[in-house]
């Protein structure tokens, strides 16, 4: 949990600052940001950054890195879904197959992954 805050943190103290310096915040009035642009953020920084990353960094403990990173394959499938579920976007053929590729390739690195043993430990 500490890794995690530490590294979101900095992380936003850097950005901001850059930020602050390149002008960005140059005509910028709270009283312009809308409740909807607020709870966007709020959404983003509690499920985005600390749910995520927590996540990901307990997953790098637990599990191998190779299948840690199907996670990158995996997250498109998700914005997918929930662009269909939550704004009536469009699901064609074409993505329907990708997604289904995808998911058959995640299968398929998880399956090779069990098959591997695991080191032997010293005196064991």
């Amino acid at each position: 949990m500490l890794l995690s805050a530490l590294s979101l943190l900095s992380g936003s103290v850097l950005l901001l600052t850059t930020g602050t310096i390149a002008g960005e915040a140059r005509g910028f009035s709270f009283s312009q940001v809308t409740t909807r642009s607020w709870l966007a953020l709020a959404y983003l920084i509690v499920f985005g950054s600390v749910i995520a990353f927590t996540a990901y960094n307990w997953l790098m403990e637990h599990y191998s890195p190779t299948f840690v990173a199907t996670h990158t394959y995996i997250n498109p499938i998700v914005a997918v879904f929930l662009g269909w579920w939550l704004a009536g976007e469009k699901v064609t053929i074409n993505v329907a197959i990708a997604a289904a590729l995808v998911i058959l390739a995640v299968f398929l690195v998880d399956r090779g992954m069990a098959r591997i043993e695991p080191p032997k430990t010293v005196g064991g």
